[in-house]
């Protein structure tokens, strides 16, 4: 049972060398009269959130951090192996959080999903029907609450939540602008993804002038997933009652000391809304999410595009290249292939 556990706490830039793949063993049974589950994991997620949980934590954060010396955690689509709960059984496929291993015991299945969908490609639940996929539903329904009409901005528009807010907003009828870090991005944002337009920041030199450009109106939705000098243009780009869902803050999330907003006078100018969110909150709701995401994917109406990293020793690489914007699109690692 090959595992990656985390050799040191991090500050600053990660490396590989922070996280170390180990041989160990697995007990393919669970223990007499619990109702735990082995699982054999078939795809793990590669996420930026797991960068907090990376470095240790004076204060408690909404997820804990990760323990020096074992092994991470990620979200995973697994296979049932054997089982002492008798809602699950020997076959069953599920996705929710588990060890960056070949096979985990899990002891509470309260945040696990059993698949609905497996005529999809499984691989799917670590993004567009997984936690990804509802974090950009629950973000622009949810927070954000579109009108047909609205001017909706994406930062990080290529990644995982990114691209599908830029299409659901598109199916929602708003005019929608993505950014992100490299022309091939731009591109897929414009051609596979249907956004109305998009432009490369890193090439930019006036931010605020560039929202400008691409937003004449003004911007009445942000879905933020960077922070930093992106957030300052946006919030003096936006229009009266205008909405920012505070989704990540990738630029700040390395740094030792995080930058600060220079423009928040125009949230009471401008009377704008700024929430930010958990997607966990809104899991209650995630049945629902997961038929409409499914109809759109059977209809054509959404597409969705993966970053593949083939087996477990691939992950510490697959992780650190978010950081560097390495992937295209939702990130991911094939452990086993069923």
């Amino acid at each position: 049972n090959k595992r990656v556990v985390l050799k040191r706490h991090v500050t600053g830039f990660p490396t590989e060398d922070d996280m170390e793949l180990v041989p160990a063993t697995a007990r393919l049974a669970v223990p007499p009269g619990s109702a735990a589950v082995v699982l054999k994991n078939l795809y793990l997620s590669c996420d930026p959130y797991m960068r907090s949980r990376m470095s240790r934590h004076d204060e408690p954060s909404y997820v804990p951090d990760f323990v020096q010396g074992e092994v991470l955690t990620a979200l995973g689509v697994s296979k049932v192996v054997e089982s002492g709960h008798q809602d699950y059984k020997p076959g069953d496929l599920v996705w929710g959080m588990t060890g960056c291993e070949e096979y985990t015991l899990i002891t509470n299945l309260e945040s696990h999903f059993k698949i609905n969908h497996p005529e999809l490609p499984l691989s799917y639940y670590t993004g567009v029907l997984g936690m990804p996929g509802f974090t950009a539903y629950a973000g622009f329904f949810e927070v954000a609450k579109p009108k047909k009409g609205d001017y909706v901005f994406v930062s990080a528009a290529s990644g995982a939540v990114g691209q599908l807010v830029g299409q659901l907003a598109k199916i929602t009828g708003c005019y929608v602008v993505g950014s992100a870090g490299s022309d091939e991005k731009v591109n897929l944002l414009k051609t596979k993804f249907g956004f109305d337009n998009a432009f490369n920041y890193k090439k930019e030199q006036d931010l605020t002038a560039t929202l400008k450009r691409y937003f004449p109106e003004g911007i009445d939705i942000y879905f933020e997933n960077v922070g930093g000098a992106m957030l300052d243009a946006v919030l003096l780009n936006m229009r009266l009652h205008g909405r920012v869902s505070v989704c990540g803050l990738i630029s700040q999330y390395n740094l030792e000391q995080s930058e600060g907003v220079r423009n928040l006078f125009c949230i009471i100018t401008k009377r704008i809304r700024m929430e930010g969110f958990i997607v966990t909150d809104h899991y209650g709701s995630y049945r629902k999410f997961e038929e409409e995401m499914a109809g759109y994917l059977k209809e054509g109406k959404i597409t969705y595009v993966e970053d593949v990293a083939e087996g477990i020793e691939s992950f510490p690489t697959a992780l650190i290249g978010l950081f560097y914007g390495r992937n295209i699109g939702k990130q991911l690692v094939v452990v086993a292939r069923e």
